[in-house]
């Protein structure tokens, strides 16, 4: 059995509702600048996710017994590759994890990804949603989850994400692109 198999809806993102306004909250991008989702115009694809790795360095304690906790960049990915098709619908992409910026960055450049991610190392984005978390090593990471905005207030909702490389699709599908992506 895979660890994704294992991953159920454990209710943790069930009061995230369709209509309610994203907190008014700045989070640190990786180009720079701060980024607020609840004043963002148009439609936000916001996937959160728990941690990136980079080449050389070992995962958090247990990470492989985690449901849900792997496959971070395999969904980046799947948000690169998909970029032009989501572009089409003017929609912005942005992945928001608790990783510093700096770590942030270097996981962008090395994966190309053309989108910004957005650092909510201080949890008050997580805080101000409740959104779901998980402990490991004596650290707290995000769930992953992906929330789609229309000017600020949430449109869907997606939690629980049991195969993130196929995530990016899925939303494009949602949105009625699934002709250009398939």
């Amino acid at each position: 059995m895979t660890v994704s198999s294992r991953l159920v809806d454990d209710g943790a993102a069930r009061h995230l509702k369709k209509g309610a306004r994203l907190p008014d909250v700045a989070l640190a991008s990786t180009a720079g600048r701060s980024v607020n989702l609840s004043r963002q115009p148009g439609l936000v694809i916001a996937y959160v996710y728990p941690w990136t790795g980079r080449p050389g360095t070992p995962n958090p304690p247990n990470w492989d017994d985690i449901p849900g906790a792997h496959g971070s960049t395999p969904q980046a990915e799947g948000f690169r590759n998909l970029a032009k098709a989501l572009e089409e619908l003017k929609a912005t992409v942005f992945g928001i994890s608790s990783q510093d910026t700096a770590w942030q960055r270097e996981f962008a450049e090395r994966m190309q990804l053309g989108f910004e991610l957005l650092s909510d190392a201080q949890f008050e984005f997580q805080k101000a949603l409740a959104l779901p978390t998980f402990e490991t090593g004596g650290i707290t990471y995000l769930k992953r989850l992906t929330i789609a905005a229309i000017d600020g207030r949430i449109a869907r909702v997606y939690y629980p994400i049991a195969h993130p490389a196929a995530h990016a699709r899925e939303i494009c599908a949602w949105l009625g692109m699934a002709d250009k992506v398939l």
